[in-house]
């Protein structure tokens, strides 16, 4: 099976925010220190979309559809453009950006029961992980990601926090006009 990428060139992507009980959320190493990033993946053509969520759950960091629970999703796809430099040219259809279905999945066993493993795949994803802060991924991921990062954390926070979000950091003003100016 192949990507699915879209008439407009944007790729289908799946988007895991993966929360443990205080309320952090995991963040894998890109592997070769290439920064910070939450799961996520290609959905293949005619594949159904939470499908390719436990498929790339499993594939990225090696959690099954039993060590977790589906609390959300955002409500319709969110898009970005890749920066020319890593516009996908040559190889089947032109890729110039993502539209991603963010998904908030909760640990459903103790922590001391889950296992996480990169090496499900020929070319792992991530080979370091922490957790992390709700709100610290919009400052970790690539600056292009980062509006996207900004946009699903704000639109999952109500299900994520149904007693009300953590108070949002200093930075996240002015790293959300860095983001969108970018």
């Amino acid at each position: 099976m192949s990507d699915w990428i879209d008439a407009e060139g944007f790729r289908a992507n799946v988007g895991i925010l993966l929360m443990r009980g205080n309320g952090e959320v995991f963040l894998g190493q890109r592997t070769g220190g290439r920064g910070w990033q939450f799961p996520q993946g290609g959905v293949r053509q005619g594949e159904p979309v939470e499908q390719a969520l436990y498929r790339e759950l499993e594939e990225e960091i090696g959690l099954e559809r039993r060590h977790v629970a589906l609390a959300g999703s955002t409500a319709d796809w969110i898009r970005y453009r890749l920066p020319k430099r890593y516009v996908r040219r040559g190889r089947g259809p032109t890729c110039i950006g993502q539209k991603q279905r963010w998904f908030l999945l909760r640990l459903a066993l103790p922590e001391n029961a889950v296992e996480f493993d990169f090496k499900r795949t020929n070319e792992p994803e991530f080979d370091g992980w922490r957790w992390a802060n709700y709100w610290e991924p919009a400052r970790e991921v690539i600056y292009f990601k980062r509006p996207v990062y900004v946009h699903m954390l704000e639109e999952l926070a109500a299900v994520a926090f149904p007693g009300g979000a953590p108070p949002k950091p200093e930075w996240w003003s002015s790293e959300n006009a860095v983001a969108i100016e970018e």
